[in-house]
């Protein structure tokens, strides 16, 4: 493939850096698909894998200077894998996002990891730019153990404020079908469903780790809070005169809510969830991992705790985000039940279809909006009386805002 690169190279007398690109077919085979006269966003692996910086090669024959070596001494060492951190949402297309990085977590760089990056935490993923928020690039001395680095890099990443795609890499990178090098460029297309979580939920040995997690955490803040530590309003066991102690810890996800009764204090549980028990003996907990006997089997899980919800991955790797919800009832938000359409990102009309009065199907087409270099298509999302249409053709309109109202 090298020598191909070279030849296609000589063949137009070309001079300077670039990049030729093949697709490799399932025998083996290979097929001339494009040449770049530029860096791909994908060099990095190139640079890890033999140890070159293509950077500053291309900077010193942009000023005249020869290739500091030729193809024969240019030699492939290891395998390397790159992914990108966007902010998008997997579950909805892909659909890019925008707003204020409040959290960004990546893993330390070291010999096995690259990190390709141009925002910090604190800064905003805007809506006139391609939505990535770094690169990482990970190495080792061949593909099984740069899939595992790759694992072990994307669980040390947490972003929060607009959604990104960390859990679907995650889910990618641990699909046998990528374990086993079965995947083509159309595998995605053809099986997306099994990467995307959709509207699967935690199971319960999930719901315990996380509830386990929230107790703890609100017995030391409240152990730590008041200005007596001997004082019964700091102790967050629930006890009561005559009555076992009893607290639930209620989560959110999407649409569905989760509730989780305990019993227990100090590390030691009875929870329940629905029909499912457990009890949890010697639980601790710190910035980063929660360790505990469940039911007498020890585990330990990867997580974040705070005041407003549990990050964590489950024994199969998978990423969870659990948001905290008061122990009251609640109740499904129902999206006005369907009688209104709003922006689903910050982005800019460009085309308005529907006026007051119309008379619309379900999926028809209303208004169409610009945002990071995409057209998003805003459809009807029932049949009916279109009551009224607040935005015109070249606003700009931010998240969440009502473009389009249904009469009841």
């Amino acid at each position: 493939m090298g020598e191909a690169a070279v030849a296609a190279a000589r063949a137009v007398n070309y001079v300077g850096a670039g990049t030729v690109e093949f697709i490799v077919g399932p025998a083996g085979d290979f097929h001339f698909m494009e040449m770049n006269t530029r860096l791909q966003v994908e060099h990095p692996v190139t640079e890890l894998t033999h140890g070159v910086d293509l950077v500053e090669w291309q900077l010193r024959v942009a000023d005249g200077e020869p290739l500091p070596l030729t193809q024969e001494q240019v030699v492939s060492h290891g395998h390397a894998i790159e992914v990108r951190l966007y902010a998008e949402d997997p579950e909805q297309n892909f659909l890019p996002g925008s707003g204020k990085l409040q959290t960004l977590r990546l893993p330390a760089p070291s010999r096995h990891v690259r990190i390709d990056g141009g925002v910090a935490q604190g800064d905003t993923v805007t809506i006139f730019y391609d939505p990535m928020i770094a690169k990482l690039i990970v190495w080792d001395t061949d593909r099984p153990q740069a899939l595992e680095r790759l694992r072990e890099a994307l669980a040390g990443c947490e972003i929060e404020g607009p959604k990104s795609n960390i859990a679907f890499l995650e889910r990618l990178a641990r699909h046998p079908a990528v374990v086993e090098a079965r995947i083509d460029t159309g595998y995605l297309d053809r099986h997306l469903d099994e990467f995307v979580s959709g509207h699967s939920e935690p199971d319960a040995r999930t719901l315990f780790a996380a509830a386990t997690a929230t107790l703890l955490r609100d017995e030391a803040h409240a152990a730590a809070d008041p200005a007596d530590p001997h004082s019964p309003w700091a102790s967050a066991d629930a006890w009561r005169v005559g009555h076992a102690g009893k607290r639930v810890v209620a989560f959110t996800r999407g649409e569905s809510r989760f509730e989780i009764e305990a019993h227990g204090h100090a590390g030691d549980y009875r929870l329940r969830h629905g029909d499912s028990a457990c009890e949890v003996r010697g639980a601790r907990l710190d910035d980063t991992a929660l360790s505990a006997r469940f039911d007498d089997e020890a585990e330990r899980f990867d997580l974040r705790a705070d005041a407003h919800r549990v990050l964590l991955h489950d024994a199969d790797g998978r990423r969870w985000r659990l948001d905290r919800a008061a122990a009251y009832a609640w109740a499904s938000q129902d999206a006005a039940g369907g009688n209104q359409v709003i922006a689903p990102m910050p982005g800019r009309i460009v085309l308005v279809k529907a006026t007051p009065g119309d008379s619309v199907e379900e999926g028809q087409e209303l208004l169409v909006m610009e945002a990071m270099k995409m057209e998003l298509a805003l459809k009807a999302p029932r049949a009916g009386t279109i009551e009224s249409v607040s935005a015109a053709q070249g606003d700009f309109v931010e998240a969440d805002a009502v473009l389009v109202k249904f009469t009841a």
